[in-house]
């Protein structure tokens, strides 16, 4: 179930990301995070904590459920 959860929080920031023309070193920077960092979870390599799930929903614009979808 953890692979489902983190592939779908991934395809919804890469998705998010997209929609706003972002790069992933952009979105790195608005939520001071690395850019490798991102690709990994767009990939749903980690497993992202609630902190940064916030982080990331905050820089794309969203609010943090909407990455759970």
């Amino acid at each position: 179930m953890s692979q489902v959860f983190r592939k779908t929080v991934g395809q919804n920031v890469r998705a998010f990301r997209l929609r706003l023309k972002l790069t992933q070193e952009q979105l790195a920077e608005k939520a001071g995070l690395h850019w490798t960092y991102i690709s990994g979870v767009e990939r749903g390599r980690y497993n992202v904590s609630l902190d940064t799930l916030e982080t990331l929903a905050s820089a794309l614009g969203r609010k943090p459920f909407e990455l759970l979808k």
